[in-house]
């Protein structure tokens, strides 16, 4: 900011003249630099010149030529005058000038601080803008514009009014900003704002599952998704089971989605499932979701004395399950005809042994079942000759 050394010129009052004489323009505005002067009153003068605003003294001075003030304030408003006390052949004079007002108006008012858009999402970008006003009559002044978040700067003495944040959050604190001319000689602080992001409880906790649907194989990995439609700053999400009453375990983090996850799923792991979600406005519970492990696929392979079966040969059908919980039981078929069973408490597999006659040529197929949910092998074909 360019500064407005302004004069004012305070003239004694003698017999000749009760007039004062100034020098001032007719709007002064803080940060001017502001010269009190005497007129008529020699520069080698000896005595003491006193300065008055609203009939205090603010200086005394042993030249004649004057005070300074060089960066104005409001609180240097007043009505200014002065007094002049010197020795005259052994007589001591004293002589007083009328008043003049002084006015220092301000040059542009405490800045605003303003975000749009005006209710951002966590984790979204907004931009701050400081805001202010000039005189038209000094709107070529130079302003900065500073930016801050609690006690650190996020931008110092920029050009531009506005600054862009990225990512914004509930936590984030208290958001401020400041205008300064180009020399600082005038500089003013916004109010602090707290909570640019509105405060949201947390709604519509949903519970699903990675397959999705609930089901998933046994040893195949198990997802527990829980999410929020809604909600503002750290969210503690917990997994519970309904029917046990156990709680799964829990984690906090800045998110409307979390995950828990199981490695392999077992038949102990079927069950009926909730999530709840917790950010320190409100707590939510999602519904009950069944979560049902299956045994996982089955292989049929069939095991002839020859390398063509015919009547009388003995075949061995054997079936297993790549995965799942114990007790596992399986069945054995030719089309839809089943034609044993048999349980395997440990173990991955069993076999069934056929003496093959005519009737045995078509499609074999197996079935293992943990309890769990039954799963069905390929059909293998398989044709007997007399």
């Amino acid at each position: 900011m360019l500064l407005w050394p302004l004069l004012l010129v305070l003239a004694a009052l003698d017999a000749q003249s009760d007039q004062l004489s100034t020098d001032l323009p007719h709007d002064v505005y803080e940060g001017d630099e502001v010269v009190v002067r005497c007129s008529g009153v020699s520069g080698s003068m000896t005595g003491e010149v006193m300065y008055y605003k609203d009939e205090s003294l603010p200086a005394t001075h042993y030249h004649a030529s004057g005070y300074t003030t060089p960066n104005a304030s409001p609180s240097d408003s007043g009505s200014l005058s002065r007094e002049v006390r010197q020795q005259v052949f052994y007589r001591l004079t004293t002589e007083r000038t009328r008043s003049v007002r002084l006015t220092v108006q301000e040059l542009f008012p405490a800045p605003t601080l303003t975000v749009r858009p005006s209710q951002p999402t966590e984790g979204s970008s907004v931009t701050l803008s400081c805001d202010t006003q000039l005189p038209r009559d000094r709107s070529g002044t130079q302003l900065r514009a500073s930016f801050f978040r609690d006690e650190h700067t996020l931008r110092s003495d920029g050009n531009a009014s506005e600054f862009q944040i990225l990512a914004i959050w509930r936590e984030d604190g208290y958001y401020w900003c400041a205008v300064a001319t180009a020399s600082h000689s005038v500089l003013k602080l916004s109010p602090r704002s707290y909570g640019l992001v509105p405060s949201v409880p947390v709604s519509a906790v949903l519970l699903e599952t990675l397959p999705q649907g609930g089901h998933v194989l046994a040893e195949e990995r198990l997802v527990l998704v829980c999410s929020v439609a809604e909600g503002t700053g750290d969210t503690t999400f917990s997994w519970h089971r309904e029917d046990t009453g156990e709680r799964l375990g829990s984690t906090r983090q800045r998110s409307q989605r979390a995950e828990l996850e199981i490695p392999a799923a077992e038949g102990s792991h079927t069950g009926w499932y909730y999530c709840t979600a917790d950010n320190g406005l409100s707590l939510a519970r999602s519904g009950a979701l069944n979560v049902t492990v299956t045994a996982s696929h089955s292989v049929l392979t069939l095991r002839a004395p020859g390398t063509r079966a015919v009547v009388g040969d003995m075949v061995e059908l054997r079936c297993e399950a790549q995965s799942g919980s114990f007790p596992i039981r399986y069945r054995f078929y030719l089309e839809d005809v089943i034609l044993g069973s048999s349980s395997a408490p440990s173990g991955r597999g069993v076999s069934f042994n056929l003496s093959l006659t005519a009737e045995h040529s078509g499609n074999y197929s197996c079935e293992a079942d943990n309890g769990l949910g039954a799963q069905c092998s390929e059909a293998v074909t398989l044709s007997v000759t007399g």
